[in-house]
């Protein structure tokens, strides 16, 4: 009886192993995607009031939360029953992505129009600033729900060759460990000038060391938002232009010859521009 408790306490410390191993190796292959996840969340808690950057950040967390826990148990499912309909909910994916990618170049070439309108944004109620900051967390967690089934679909890959309890507990680990870090270290990021101010005010204003790493921190800021928008549209290009390289044999054929990058990049911006175009007709046929 003793050997038989032991046994099962050796068959579950193997699977643990087993998990433990494959979540390695899964999270090795979604590295990639990961930092483009970081980029593109980075670049869409930005732009909200110091106040607010944290509940903000946490109410976007939580929604990525929300995310894994219901692309997990659909994607188990489609892995054992409905493996086809993976790559068509991919490619739809990457139709939104590229669109919002898209998006946001024309919105920088229609940059002028806003500064005009800046004025008007300051001096909205602060009942209309919060819809608004609603609205931009409903699209950063839609955003990260099409990257979180890029990642959990990556990962699941990996480990497709293994049981389903392993594949399970590798996928939920590389799942939550992304959002945990991905938004761990943006909210270090949108958090850095303040700490940048706090060291000035530890230093009394002396020019000492931590004066001027704190003038860094709060000079650094804006660069690094400015950065990182332009590296949050990229990324959601070549994720998007990856989806349909890497799942559409005519596409990865017509573009071969091209670097892998470039072909992502050139795949996203037309299908993006294509998204957009149609989304333009659609609104002035309803309008």
């Amino acid at each position: 009886m003793s050997m038989g408790f032991f046994a099962v306490f050796d068959d579950i410390a193997m699977l643990l192993d087993d998990a433990a191993a494959m979540s390695k190796v899964a999270t090795k292959k979604t590295v990639g995607i990961l930092g483009d996840d970081l980029a593109v969340n980075a670049e869409k808690a930005s732009g909200f009031a110091s106040s607010r950057e944290l509940p903000v950040l946490w109410a976007i967390t939580k929604g990525s939360f929300k995310n894994k826990l219901i692309i997990l148990p659909i994607a188990f499912l489609l892995s054992a029953f409905a493996s086809w309909l993976i790559i068509p909910i991919l490619m739809l994916g990457g139709v939104y992505l590229s669109y919002e990618g898209v998006e946001k170049i024309l919105e920088y070439f229609t940059h002028k129009d806003k500064e005009i309108k800046k004025e008007e944004h300051e001096s909205k109620s602060e009942e209309e600033i919060l819809k608004i900051e609603k609205t931009k967390v409903k699209s950063a967690i839609l955003t990260d729900f099409i990257l979180s089934i890029e990642i959990v679909i990556m990962a699941l890959g990996t480990v497709l060759g293994h049981s389903l309890i392993v594949q399970i507990i590798a996928v939920t680990i590389v799942a939550f460990l992304a959002t945990i870090g991905v938004y761990g270290i943006v909210a270090l990021i949108v958090r850095m000038d303040d700490f940048g101010f706090k060291l000035i005010e530890i230093d009394n204003k002396n020019n000492g060391f931590k004066t001027k790493i704190g003038t860094i921190l709060v000079n650094a800021l804006p660069k690094v938002i400015k950065y990182l928008t332009v590296i949050g549209t990229i990324a959601m290009l070549l994720v998007a232009g990856g989806i349909f390289m890497h799942n559409i044999h005519q596409i990865h054929e017509a573009l071969h010859v091209l670097p892998n990058m470039v072909g992502e990049l050139l795949v996203g911006l037309i299908i993006g521009s294509v998204a957009v175009g149609v989304h333009w007709i659609y609104k002035k046929i309803v309008s």
